[in-house]
């Protein structure tokens, strides 16, 4: 089952970057698919169990609409601070021990932190997390755990 995942996930990506629909060109694109599925299907797809991946899928879905309005509300501070007379930045490094269980969750946070306008993750692992943050307020809701509850949820019981 892993196989023809890999296989269909590498054409169809194969169609989005090369955006060409000329016979020779799909057949080739085919025929790598097939060839990068045979070499690494179960690098990108171990044990696929499709109700775990709906699972997965749907606390992603609900935790992006969080993520994004994150994102809008740190936005609207960091114009705030470029815009503010005196530019009331206060820069703080951060460190903290996540508690996450995979490297997925790690990827998750360490992702999620850098996107959110502000903050930039600067060491990622299991064991600690090292964050700049540009402002005070930044670097508590760092602290405060929200984030990283909510990308633990993400994770998931069947870990």
């Amino acid at each position: 089952m892993s196989f023809w995942l890999t296989a269909i996930l590498m054409f169809s990506f194969w169609i989005l970057l090369s955006g060409e629909f000329d016979l020779l060109l799909l057949l080739l694109g085919v025929i790598s698919s097939l060839l990068v599925a045979y070499w690494s299907h179960d690098l990108l797809i171990d044990r696929f169990d499709f109700r775990v991946f709906l699972e997965k899928t749907w606390r992603f879905l609900k935790y992006l609409p969080w993520l994004l309005w994150q994102i809008v509300l740190a936005n609207i501070e960091l114009v705030y601070l470029t815009l503010h007379p005196k530019m009331p930045i206060e820069p703080e490094i951060i460190t903290f021990n996540p508690d996450l269980k995979t490297d997925f969750g790690i990827i998750s946070l360490a992702n999620s932190i850098t996107l959110t306008p502000g903050t930039v993750t600067i060491v990622a692992s299991k064991d600690e997390f090292i964050v700049h943050a540009i402002t005070k307020s930044a670097a508590e809701s760092l602290i405060s755990g929200e984030m990283q509850a909510r990308v633990k949820e993400v994770e998931g019981k069947d870990v």
